[in-house]
């Protein structure tokens, strides 16, 4: 009895002593990460005015504003390290100190402007981190005479269309189909549009820039020399933060023609799909016919799913025109007169969107997206896929018990003429169209996301036949960690390969040596950033 009272005695007490070690561990370690962050904020409030927008865990709207842009529900939980500080820039000066201090006192940084990125790579960390949010930096300057705007990093697509079409109904630009997406991820990626074809990508009609570099500096094109400037432009956030953009505006006529033609399998879609391949990328360069397969009931079939394809279009120029060309070169579509609806090229980007296009353009302002869980991946494909690979595409998606779909974008015209070392983007002659895998879930956790994940995985797998091979080649902007990633951006130039060839091809090498060049430190960098490498 004795024995057994002093056993649990003993026991006793050395669970107080751990409770005791665990509590000072805790203090100490809360104890140092105030003082790492007090020391980050007096230095940003050395090295800019008081104007600085910050946050840290203590401020009561730390959790709002971290949330704002987060488009990704995957990586919103408890479980995910935050940030240690928020700073949201209101000048180039806020940018330069938060890099400065960042350096100095041991953060990695991370930058976000719409918060798209599909593995929240731009607000994620492993290590103690800041995110520089620019979302507040989102000035746009629109020079008609000149067809040219300078539009900073933190605006939103919607914003930069919006403040066009307010000058001029005849200018226009060629980036990404949702409005909400950031201005300096998408471009820093490349940027598809519906209007690539005519005008290729957004980081085709980048002409100038304003970076800031690892060692604060802002550059503009002529003082980062010519071969930063063609980094940024399609080869992602590993060379600095851009903070502003000079692009090249296009002219689009006062009127275009818009169109969605919907079929099922009962109503020929596999046919349809598999003649599309063929002709969507010989098509005139002003003719942009997308395909975007999903999951809808059955018409015929009472309680049964259906593959439904939708050829949602936009034709720079009138309906007359339109169904001339359609009648010669894709007849199998059926397009008619009813089919088609011209309309301004701003009121087209409220169309792609599903917005009443005789609605107030005010909705292209909004940063407001319904947030989701959900995973993408990306694919190019170079020859036509066969009617039973496109039968077995369908069973396959047909079987994900979630919102699934694939968009189908065509490359050819203006995008087949640009070399693939223009700019870091390589994507280009050879491509008959991209794909865009999209899986979509309710529920927090990885127990709630794993069947979603595994499906798009296999679905992956099933189409290696039908796509691009050594490299099977993906697209940065629909950011997937599966083709490749490193531990905290760590990567040696031979892992860096693994997803810096399917992203850039060749043009792989030449980023190392830029990275390697402008930020041999590494400052800037996650788990697919590009290496850099004394060479």
């Amino acid at each position: 009895m004795n024995m057994i009272r002093s056993t649990t005695q003993s026991s006793s007490s050395l669970i107080l002593l751990y409770a005791f070690l665990l509590l000072s561990i805790s203090l100490v370690t809360s104890s140092s990460e105030y003082e790492d962050d007090y020391n980050f904020l007096q230095c940003l409030s050395q090295h800019s005015d008081p104007s600085i927008l910050t946050y840290t865990s203590k401020d009561s709207n730390f959790s709002s504003v971290l949330f704002s842009t987060i488009q990704s529900l995957r990586f919103y939980s408890p479980a995910i390290r935050k940030p240690r500080v928020i700073v949201t820039p209101l000048k180039e000066s806020h940018v330069q100190a938060s890099v400065i201090c960042s350096k100095r006192h041991g953060f990695q940084i991370r930058v976000r402007s719409g918060g798209h990125d599909y593995e929240g790579l731009s607000y994620v960390s492993d290590v103690p981190f800041v995110v520089v949010d620019l979302s507040n930096l989102r000035s746009i300057k629109i020079d008609v005479e000149n067809s040219t705007a300078w539009v900073e990093s933190g605006a939103i697509t919607g914003e930069l269309y919006y403040r066009i079409a307010e000058k001029s109904r005849n200018l226009g630009f060629p980036s990404v189909f949702c409005p909400t997406v950031g201005v300096g991820g998408s471009f820093q990626g490349g940027g598809y549009g519906n209007m690539l074809r005519k005008y290729g990508l957004a980081a085709d009609n980048v002409i100038d820039a304003r970076i800031v570099d690892a060692q604060g500096r802002v550059l503009d094109k002529e003082s980062m020399g010519e071969d930063l400037f063609w980094a940024i432009r399609g080869g992602g956030m590993s060379f600095g933060i851009v903070v502003s953009w000079k692009i090249r505006l296009v002219y689009v006529p006062t009127n275009v023609t818009v169109f969605t033609i919907n079929k099922n399998l009962d109503q020929g879609a596999t046919k349809l799909v598999h003649r599309w391949q063929e002709v969507a990328s010989e098509l005139p360069h002003e003719l942009f016919v997308r395909v975007s397969i999903s999951v809808v009931n059955s018409t015929t079939k009472e309680g049964q799913k259906t593959i439904l394809a939708s050829f949602p279009s936009l034709y720079l120029g009138n309906t007359e025109n339109l169904l001339a060309v359609m009648k010669e070169r894709f007849p199998e579509l059926g397009l008619e007169t009813k089919d088609c609806a011209e309309m301004t090229w701003i009121q087209s980007q409220l169309y792609i969107n599903g917005f009443p296009v005789n609605g107030s353009l005010d909705i292209l302002l909004s940063r407001n997206q319904v947030k989701r869980y959900a995973k993408i991946k990306s694919d190019y494909v170079k020859e036509p896929i066969p009617e039973t690979g496109l039968e077995g595409l369908w069973k396959k998606i047909l079987e994900e018990k979630s919102v699934a779909r694939m968009n189908f974008s065509p490359n050819g015209g203006r995008m087949a003429e640009i070399s693939e070392c223009e700019i870091p983007f390589p994507h280009r002659q050879g491509n008959l169209y991209s794909i865009q895998y999209v899986v979509g879930w309710e529920g927090a956790g990885s127990e709630a996301a794993e069947p979603h994940i595994r499906w798009m995985r296999e679905l992956h797998e099933y189409m290696t036949p039908y796509v691009s091979i050594s490299p099977r080649e993906a697209y940065l902007n629909y950011r997937d960690i599966d083709v490749g990633q490193s531990i905290n951006g760590t990567a040696t130039y031979l892992e860096g390969m693994v997803w810096g060839s399917k992203y850039f091809k060749n043009n792989y090498e030449r980023l190392v040596q830029v990275k390697s060049k402008v930020d041999p430190e590494n400052f800037f960098r996650n788990e697919q950033s590009i290496p850099a490498v004394s060479y």
